[in-house]
């Protein structure tokens, strides 16, 4: 793949590759695919803010994912700096806050009584759901850049270097640990790891999905979601760093320079696949798959039959989450910090808004109320609903 340097990378996603390893073969002169300007659109939808709030520093300038936790009656928010929050979905009113002494390096998990996070030190936290008081603390091999996830029994973390490790979500007590294998060079992103009653779904930098058995981490199954290939480590790269989703009894799942793929939960038999690159979960509404591609595409599928309904290349090279169904809508974010909604029928930009100067790095979530939640790197966070204008 001669030339991929320049083809496949702009300066903010070159920046978000040098982890673990230096990019041989790509020096500080070569020329990088641009992203394209905002888009001029004739708008028919809006974005209304319902309130909004500021969460300490947000990223606070590092390159991290602290992606609020959801957790239905209250929204939990964390910053870089420390700053924690419970707030009501429906007011934004603060329940509690919290100012903790460590650098966070995560976004937040949780479960019914505790929630979980990383810090700067390697150490995975539980809090208290009803203060943010600490409950325990232990020490990790590595840094976690993924919100660690818990199924109130177990907590899992994974960590950059292709660890997982289990704990007590009660007591902290470590239960057992992973090592999977990492390249060289891979991707300063994560997936969170799924964390069911009988089963763990992790994914890694090598671009395997792999079923780790809940009780004691042994493999159950491993699924390739990418083979490296090229000469350079950067042509190699084969993350898979969204979360997969589950769909019954299977997960959807998609990696860098790879493919995405419906694969069986329970035994890891692929049920179809169809090439694709994603650093992003790709994202179901009715019964249609979304995916927002490494190249900033944004491309609907039909989930019956995997046909391209349509690709909308208007935002090439922005930096795009993860795409959020809202109503007729899909909404996404950007480097420079601009929404943007869809049209889920033909994918065509039918709304703008400029959220947060310094990007929008986690994905919209949709709540329970189905208004569309936002938080920016600069630690702004917002909620909105979608509609058309008058």
């Amino acid at each position: 793949m001669p030339g991929l340097c320049n083809r496949l990378l702009n300066r903010g996603l070159l920046m978000a590759l040098m982890v673990l390893g230096g990019l041989s073969g790509c020096s500080t002169t070569d020329t990088f695919e641009q992203p394209v300007p905002v888009p001029d659109i004739e708008a028919s939808a809006e974005f209304k803010r319902v309130w909004s709030m500021s969460v300490g520093d947000g990223h606070d300038g590092d390159f991290l994912y602290l992606a609020p936790l959801n957790a239905g009656d209250r929204i939990f928010a964390a910053s870089a700096d420390g700053e924690l929050y419970a707030v009501d979905p429906e007011s934004g009113k603060v329940i509690w806050e919290n100012e903790l002494d460590d650098r966070i390096f995560s976004g937040l998990g949780g479960d019914g009584e505790q929630l979980y996070l990383t810090t700067q030190n390697a150490e995975l936290v539980a809090l208290s759901r009803e203060d943010g008081s600490e409950v325990w603390r232990q020490s990790l091999p590595t840094e976690v850049l993924s919100a660690p996830q818990s199924n109130g029994s177990l907590v899992v973390a994974q960590t950059i270097d292709g660890k997982v490790l289990s704990f007590s979500a009660a007591d902290g007590e470590k239960r057992w640990q992973y090592d999977g294998s990492v390249p060289v060079l891979s991707i300063r992103a994560a997936a969170a790891p799924l964390v069911g009653g009988d089963v763990v779904i992790a994914s890694f930098a090598n671009g395997k999905l792999m079923a780790l058995a809940a009780d004691s981490g042994q493999p159950l199954w491993q699924y390739e979601l990418g083979q490296p290939e090229g000469r350079t480590e950067l042509e190699r790269l084969v993350d898979v760093a969204g979360q997969p989703l589950v769909i019954e009894t299977a997960v959807l799942a998609v990696g860098y320079q790879g493919k995405l793929a419906l694969v069986d939960i329970r035994t890891g038999q692929e049920i179809w696949s169809r090439e694709a690159s994603s650093l992003y979960s790709p994202m179901i509404g009715g019964g249609d798959i979304y995916l927002a591609s490494a190249n900033g595409e944004l491309v609907a599928l039909r989930g019956s039959d995997r046909k391209e309904l349509w690709t909308q290349d208007r935002l090439a090279w922005r930096q795009l989450t993860q795409p959020m169904v809202y109503e007729d809508y899909l909404v996404v974010g950007d480097y420079e910090g601009y929404l943007h909604a869809l049209d889920r029928e033909d994918g065509s930009l039918v709304g703008q808004l400029e959220f947060d100067d310094e990007g929008i790095r986690v994905p919209a979530q949709r709540l329970a109320n189905g208004n569309l939640l936002v938080f920016g790197n600069s630690g702004k966070l917002a909620v909105f609903q979608v509609q058309p204008q008058d």
